[in-house]
């Protein structure tokens, strides 16, 4: 079977809050569709292997490594990215903003995984101590900051976490 013979299987998805309709083949990654049909690249594509976290959306309003998901599987679902996560108007989200005030970014190919991560910790964990921080943000590397002020900067935005939709 050539390439050209895959089936292909239409898929329609609410990225960001807008509707989404796709044709693609069994195998492609959510990843991919995000980044090369929708256009959305502030998605990572860090390792392909679901150990660095750089590609961290939220499905249906769970954090998940969109590497390890078939577009196919995703289907129907509801998918925020980075790009969808500040409100209209060019504000930063708090989070974003809080990472930028603590400078826990260096080089910012991290940077969106991270950030949708700690939305997700933050919902879960309203105010989280430094070790749940760091616990809740295992599944992302960072290569250039150690930590330290990423962890600062969730922190920050413990008292404020109800705040983060």
């Amino acid at each position: 079977m050539t390439d050209t013979d895959e089936k292909r299987h239409i898929v329609t998805i609410d990225v960001n809050g807008a509707r989404h309709t796709a044709s693609v083949e069994a195998r492609k990654l959510l990843v991919h569709l995000l980044r090369d049909d929708f256009g959305l690249t502030g998605t990572h594509v860090g390792c392909d292997t679901s150990q660095c976290g750089a590609c961290t959306v939220a499905i249906d309003g769970q954090a998940v490594k969109s590497c390890t998901v078939l577009a196919v599987m995703a289907d129907g679902a509801s998918i925020l990215t980075i790009e969808g996560l500040a409100p209209a108007g060019g504000a930063l989200h708090p989070i974003q903003a809080a990472f930028h005030e603590h400078h826990a970014l260096q080089c910012g190919f991290c940077t969106p995984g991270m950030i949708m991560a700690a939305r997700q910790l933050l919902a879960q964990n309203p105010d989280p101590t430094e070790s749940e921080v760091r616990h809740g943000l295992t599944g992302n590397i960072c290569r250039c900051t150690g930590y330290t002020n990423i962890v600062r900067a969730v922190q920050s935005l413990a008292s404020e976490a109800h705040r983060h939709d």
